[in-house]
């Protein structure tokens, strides 16, 4: 059986360009809990894309 795709995944950099700050903001916004981030095996943070785009929806309105 073959799985279905993985929700696609950002980096704080790909995150911090769509909002145009810095990568330590999106950090900093993971870590106040504004953000939702999944750690790699290597201990990097991730961010679904789906909850990126809908708060990048909702910082433009």
């Amino acid at each position: 059986m073959i799985s279905p795709d993985p929700q696609p995944l950002l980096t704080p950099a790909e995150v911090a360009r769509l909002f145009r700050v810095d990568p330590k903001t999106v950090t900093r916004w993971a870590k106040q809990g504004h953000l939702t981030s999944i750690r790699t095996l290597g201990g990097h943070r991730r961010f679904r894309e789906a909850e990126v785009q809908a708060l990048l929806k909702e910082h433009r309105s």
